[in-house]
């Protein structure tokens, strides 16, 4: 992906210099730099006043230790991440990854990607990633309980809600939230919502958990009817099964689509009768299973170990929603020859930049995450509100809410790219557009 601006390349190059062995930061910053080029050319100022190295330095990174008590009484220590990146446009947001890939450089890359993402929601929302490495699959509820209690006895020093406001990630759910929400009431004295992605009964919004999922296919039924295309008849490949896959799939459905495959980090389920929901959702929130006991109720259905093999079934629309770099260019091009005409991001950055090159150049409509799968933090921004007001709103109008934003945030996106030279480019779009307003913010305050 090459950067054209010569001050640009020249920091891409500082970047990568300063920041060895972090390759998904790397590929987050290289993306981003390289559809700015005709913005700087325009506007000399973000780079006379240092708006551009200071971008890709995060105003802060915490790293802690973590110690922890199994049930057999022995003690494990994780390290505990968390990188507030930007807050030039409001406090810093962003979700908590629990899982064994975890380390400073991919929070990095996840913090600088929300930063945009969360410009792109139009809500007063700065940029910010943590997490640790470690993973609550297999764990007693009171081992999970106890890590993240020990977590956030560190955690809790640098957030607030006008500060920090984590979220749920990979690895933290409700319970977790739960448990992390309790410890910082405990530590702090203070019921304020400084956490979002909780429970209804103290504090949650309505719709939080189909946010991202359902606000990818707002964001995806706009793109598709600019094109004259629509989910309607749509045969559709969604990777994963956890909350963005599940209430992906449900608003496709919805739309008129047919998903006939989903997957989980085992290997991936092909239903062509179409996904049984209903089942993925008790086999995923209520048993906790393996995607694989899929088949055991539904015989027409198979099971193939392994992920990638995924993108291979044949589709019209595909949903990228289970990690990062999860859709590479053989996969792309696999795509392509099935006919696919539109994919849409739900992971951060799952696609690399050589299956993104692919999918442009053979026309496919492409989608990238920090617009796409923007509906989660829009809803988190609006659960701060309701915490702020000490108020509730019911599920259509947060729902509302969520349409409303994915609707103006596809807009934004499409016109950046327009104004700047880039018609029908929306990674370039996105990448402009939530710039311009943190870059804009920055300006603002002088000396950055």
């Amino acid at each position: 992906m090459r950067i054209e601006n010569e001050y640009l390349s020249q920091l891409m190059e500082r970047v990568v210099r300063r920041n060895p062995a972090e390759p998904e930061f790397h590929q987050a910053v290289r993306e981003v730099l390289a559809s700015l080029s005709p913005v700087v050319d325009r506007h000399p100022e973000y780079i006379e006043e240092g708006v551009m190295d200071c971008l890709v330095e995060p105003e802060r990174i915490i790293k802690f230790r973590v110690p922890w008590e199994d049930d057999q009484g022995k003690v494990h220590v994780n390290r505990g991440f968390r990188v507030q990146f930007n807050s030039a446009i409001g406090p810093y947001k962003g979700g908590l990854r629990f899982h064994p890939s975890v380390n400073e450089g991919i929070i990095k890359f996840l913090g600088f990607e929300q930063t945009f993402k969360n410009s792109l929601t139009g809500l007063p929302i700065g940029g910010g990633k943590g997490g640790a490495d470690f993973d609550p699959k297999g764990r007693s509820d009171a081992e999970v309980m106890r890590f993240c209690q020990s977590f956030m006895t560190e955690l809790s020093k640098h957030i607030g809600p006008d500060t920090d406001v984590p979220a749920g990630d990979i690895g933290v759910g409700s319970r977790e939230i739960g448990y992390l929400f309790g410890q910082y009431k405990r530590l702090s004295n203070e019921f304020t919502g400084a956490l979002t992605g909780k429970g209804l009964a103290y504090g949650g919004s309505l719709a939080r958990t189909e946010a991202t999922g359902y606000g990818l296919c707002y964001f995806a039924d706009n793109m598709l009817r600019s094109a004259g295309r629509s989910f309607e008849g749509a045969t559709v490949v969604v990777s994963g099964s956890g909350n963005v896959a599940i209430y992906a799939c449900e608003k496709a459905t919805d739309f008129g689509a047919k998903v006939v495959a989903m997957s989980d980090s085992g290997g991936y389920v092909y239903d062509p009768d179409g996904i049984d929901l209903a089942l993925v959702k008790e086999l995923k929130e209520v048993r906790r299973a393996r995607i694989s006991a899929y088949v055991d109720s539904r015989p027409r259905a198979e099971y193939h170990a392994g992920c990638a093999g995924i993108w291979q079934i044949p589709c019209h629309i595909a949903l990228p929603c289970a990690t990062q770099n999860e859709l590479d260019e053989g996969a792309a091009r696999a795509l392509v020859a099935n006919g696919c005409y539109a994919v849409v991001e739900g992971a951060n950055m799952p696609c690399t930049p050589q299956a993104t090159e692919v999918l442009q150049g053979a026309g496919v409509l492409y989608a990238p995450s920090k617009a796409a799968n923007a509906g989660g933090v829009a809803v988190s921004a609006l659960e701060m509100s309701q915490n702020s007001m000490r108020f509730y709103w019911d599920f259509a109008e947060v729902d509302e809410h969520l349409r409303t934003i994915m609707r103006d945030l596809y807009n934004n996106v499409a016109a950046a790219a327009e104004r700047y030279g880039r018609p029908g480019d929306l990674a370039a779009g996105a990448n402009i557009a939530g710039f311009l307003k943190v870059a804009d913010a920055m300006l603002a305050y002088g000396l950055v």
